[in-house]
């Protein structure tokens, strides 16, 4: 399952961020590291189920609305302080959790009501834009550690065995989370051969394999009770992907949809009332009403979507075994719904069925436009696919 990890300083909302996302219960409190373990839980990006599209009368059931969840996994890592690739706060300890991360959303406190070590200030006394790139320098910084470990034995082989560097470095990182392709893209960019690399070059290195292998987004939580011109001062930064956020407004509309007191799915732009309510609950809900109409909902899902289809790349496909009727072979209709890396092929999906199909793959059938593809046919975003094999 594709996982993407929660990172931040302490006490900027990852833990309210993940129980908003996931709805598990973990401990939040105002206070640094609350958080020790990281905390695994599935959560979902959100897409247009293609039973409209195909005229499916009744839904697929497994759509709301025409609304489908696609499950991830979330990773909540213990907060980190400046420095900690050099063992301060909880040190290293919550980049190893982030090993298996494909992407990180940074959980920035937009209220400036922490300090850079996550310590209680008031809101508007801390900067929030001082805490956009410390995550990227930590995550480079122990990346860079990685590679610096036995970095001369390493070259002296490479230059004895006539390897290629990329051979080197892919065993070097191998368990980082950096793939294969990854190390090669970062050599594209530089100029020199890893034998003559200095200190510098390292470094360099090290930050292009972190804007490869954990590309980030910016969730500037707790908009709800920051000074406007502090989110104003992150959305304009033009390196970032920011998007305002409350993790807080995000629980509530989730526990009042529980509760069936509103109807509401994650992403949603607004809720509609379906139970009693009391003053105080109209109140509060009104008051996130409000909000969402200001930023276009609360932010939660938006970032885990914009994660998934912007920084990572991935497609969502349909492979079904009856392209007539789009149902497996117990006539469910649009029985799964898969996340592939864009550029995809009718092949790759079959392996992702099943290694047997894929060895055994024939052909593939759109089952859109019934049209027989090849093993090297890309795939495009929201295609049903039948697999043909010998199996």
């Amino acid at each position: 399952m594709l996982s993407v990890g929660l990172a931040g300083k302490p006490n900027s909302g990852k833990s309210t961020f993940f129980k908003a996302a996931t709805l598990v219960d973990v401990d939040i409190a105002n206070y640094p590291f609350t958080t020790i373990d990281a905390n695994h839980g599935v959560s979902y990006v959100r897409v247009a189920c293609p039973c409209r599209e195909l005229g499916i009368k009744d839904g697929c059931g497994r759509c709301k609305d025409g609304v489908r969840f696609i499950p991830i996994e979330l990773i909540d890592v213990a907060g980190l302080v400046p420095d900690a690739h050099l063992g301060k706060g909880l040190g290293n300890e919550f980049l190893d959790a982030l090993r298996v991360a494909e992407a990180v959303i940074h959980i920035l406190d937009a209220s400036g009501g922490t300090d850079a070590e996550g310590n209680p200030v008031g809101l508007g006394n801390h900067d929030p834009v001082s805490d956009v790139k410390f995550l990227e320098y930590e995550i480079s910084m122990w990346l860079l550690g990685i590679l610096d470990r036995n970095w001369e034995k390493l070259m002296r082989n490479y230059k004895a065995l006539g390897g290629k560097p990329d051979q080197v470095l892919i065993e070097q990182m191998a368990g980082a989370g950096v793939s294969d392709s990854h190390i090669r893209r970062a050599l594209g960019e530089m100029k020199k051969d890893p034998g003559s690399w200095d200190k510098e070059d390292l470094k360099r290195f090290a930050g292009l394999l972190r804007a490869y292998s954990k590309p980030m987004i910016l969730a500037a939580n707790k908009m709800d009770i920051a000074p406007p011109e502090n989110v104003k001062r992150l959305l304009v930064l033009k390196e970032e992907m920011v998007i305002p956020v409350s993790g807080a407004a995000e629980i509530a509309l989730r526990m009042a949809e529980k509760a069936g007191l509103i109807r509401y799915k994650p992403g949603d732009q607004d809720f509609e009332i379906t139970g009693q309510l009391t003053k105080a609950q109209s109140a509060g809900l009104e008051k996130i009403r409000a909000l969402m109409k200001q930023f276009g909902g609360t932010g939660v899902q938006q970032c885990i979507n914009r994660a998934v289809f912007e920084l990572l790349d991935y497609i969502v496909l349909y492979p079904v075994e009856d392209e007539n009727k789009y149902t497996d072979r117990k006539g469910v209709v649009l029985p799964d719904a898969f996340l592939m890396k864009r550029g995809s092929t009718a092949r790759d999906l079959a392996f992702r069925v099943h290694s047997d199909i894929g060895e055994s793959f024939l052909f593939a059938i759109d089952a859109k436009s019934k049209m027989r593809l090849g093993e090297k046919y890309e795939l495009k975003d929201g295609d049903v696919i039948k697999i043909v094999s010998t199996k």
